[in-house]
């Protein structure tokens, strides 16, 4: 075997490499002088009397006084037997220390698991890539159903929601938008392309809050702030099925009064044109 084979044993037995690398020098011979274990081992001089000196308080190793300090090893059934046996009762002190520590947190544990926060099931966003996030996540984990009450300002605009127009391949997916979409060409290409790829949809003047239901079990709306308006939105996570049936219901009634995007588009220009006419 190689002595760095030697040397990585060694050392997970609790040697430092220069440990390992001098008491490996000292069994070839009967003893050393410090300066030779240094040449011999390739050690630092400066370090090979702090090195010795260790081996010799581990037991691994002894000093012959005289003109000369020498040393000699330990046999390697015995030192490796006293750094087994370091290691046996560094365990047991390991041990002994992890059965109190459980012991000492245990309570706290156990009273800790009955303290639950009762709204738990609210999530509060106000940071606009916060939201951006969640509304991606949520919108990746639908299984069934998302219903959307689409409004700006816009999380994600329609003509940039690619994640979107993956959903509604697989999934039911109804959308009401205000006819606002009409008046930027890019939002209405963009919900245009929602409609032509399956997305069910419905068209109002203007709708109370911007809102998505998935599932009948998450409901994610936004409320603006009554002093700043829409340009502070604050964004609200509930996972609760009883609020999200019945905010469905609001979403139905909504959608019964809305128009196809054919109807709306016919309804918002006409309406336009004669306004700049007038």
């Amino acid at each position: 075997m190689e002595n760095v084979d030697f040397i990585g044993q060694l050392t997970r037995l609790g040697l430092t490499s220069y440990e390992a690398k001098a008491y490996l020098t000292l069994i070839r011979r009967d003893s050393f002088t410090a300066a030779q274990v240094a040449r011999q081992s390739g050690l630092p001089r400066q370090r090979i009397y702090d090195v010795l000196g260790s081996l010799v308080q581990k037991g691994l190793a002894v000093a012959r006084p005289g003109n000369v300090v020498k040393y000699a090893a330990t046999a390697p059934e015995l030192a490796i037997g006293l750094l087994l046996a370091a290691h046996r009762e560094g365990l047991t002190r390991m041990e002994r220390d992890a059965r109190q520590m459980v012991a000492d947190l245990k309570p706290a544990f156990e009273e800790g698991q009955i303290q639950t926060d009762p709204l738990e099931y609210i999530e509060v966003l106000r940071d606009r890539r916060a939201i951006n996030d969640r509304f991606a996540e949520l919108q990746a984990a639908v299984k069934e159903e998302i219903l959307v009450f689409t409004k700006p300002p816009y999380a994600t605009p329609p003509q940039e929601n690619v994640e979107g127009l993956e959903v509604i391949q697989d999934h039911e997916a109804r959308s009401i938008y205000e006819y606002s979409v009409f008046d930027e060409p890019a939002v209405m290409r963009g919900v245009q392309r929602f409609v032509e790829a399956g997305e069910q949809a419905r068209f109002v003047p203007s709708l109370p809050l911007k809102l998505v239901i998935i599932d009948e079990t998450i409901v994610m709306f936004g409320m603006e702030d009554p002093v700043a308006g829409s340009s502070e939105l604050t964004i609200v996570v509930v996972e609760h099925k009883s609020l999200a049936k019945v905010l469905k219901t609001a979403f139905n009634a909504i959608w019964e009064t809305g128009l196809t995007f054919d109807e709306a588009h016919e309804e918002v220009f006409p309406r336009a044109a004669a306004a700049q006419s007038a």
